[in-house]
């Protein structure tokens, strides 16, 4: 159970990653994470958008299908995108319930005390929420922009009451996104749920990593906080490439790859060709 997985308790940290189709969420689930997450990143790093902001629940519940369809034994949290819990509490719910019906178990959406009314009542219909605290990209707007959040004393402080605020009030698991990591480390210390940091250092309950980012399929510059596992979209290009010379020269296909017509077919088509005065 995620919700008791804390350090300080003797717990093992909690691995999450995004995944946003089956063949993806059997490889992660393969791999013993603990969590998938269905995250609004699929904007851009399937769909081709700048960032977050454009995708609908429509999207999101089509791409947590393809992950339910795993049937992974990891928790699935499906991200609930920019204005699907903005307007107002019944909105929220009806979308968070389109997710649950699409396979997610939980839910994340971003946000602090102002969030709490909305959080209570998806919690009030037995759907499991996940905060978001820090640098929140459905906010980048309002915030300049994608920035290290909680610099000052001041700001470090809101977020330790927001915090405070979304562990009272429910939520199993808190990430904490681009926060300096003695202020990551302080709210870990002070909350009774686990934190999953991305960019907050090592003193968080679990880390998150977007899978495209670790696995180096992402084209776009990827964060300080990022650390490429692999470069599997060079290994992808390289055998593309040597597809389509194999195909260009005729070496693709062998006769090992080739159906081949019994010889009473072979005769029969022979036959039947159209022959040609001479």
């Amino acid at each position: 159970m995620i919700a008791v997985r804390k350090r300080s308790a003797g717990q093992e940290p909690i691995v999450m990653v995004t995944a946003y189709d089956t063949p993806f969420a059997r490889i992660a689930d393969d791999a013993g994470v603990d969590v998938i997450l269905v995250g609004d990143s699929v904007a851009d790093n399937v769909l081709g958008f700048e960032d977050t902001l454009s995708v609908s629940v429509s999207d999101m519940a089509h791409h947590t299908a393809a992950v339910a369809r795993a049937h992974p034994s990891a928790l699935i949290v499906a991200d609930m995108p920019w204005m699907s819990y903005h307007t107002d509490v019944r909105d929220a719910l009806m979308n968070a319930a389109t997710l649950v019906h699409a396979g997610a178990q939980a839910v994340k959406l971003e946000g602090g005390m102002k969030r709490l009314p909305v959080i209570e009542a998806i919690l009030d219909a037995e759907i499991p929420v996940m905060g978001h605290l820090g640098l929140t990209p459905q906010s980048l707007h309002a915030m300049g922009g994608m920035k290290v959040q909680a610099r000052s004393i001041a700001q470090a402080r809101d977020l330790e009451r927001d915090a405070a605020a979304l562990a009272n009030a429910g939520c199993f698991a808190l990430v904490l996104e681009c926060v300096p990591d003695v202020v990551a480390g302080r709210v870990t210390n002070t909350i009774d749920i686990p934190t999953i940091g991305i960019g907050a250092g090592p003193l968080c309950d679990g880390q998150v990593l977007v899978l495209h980012d670790l696995l180096g399929l992402s084209s776009r510059p990827v964060a300080k906080f990022v650390r490429r596992y692999a470069d599997v979209a060079s290994v992808a290009r390289e055998a593309l490439r040597a597809y389509a010379k194999d195909v260009r020269s005729g070496d693709y296909p062998s006769d090992n790859e080739t159906y081949h017509a019994s010889s009473e077919l072979a005769r029969a088509t022979k036959s039947d060709e159209p022959k040609h005065a001479s």
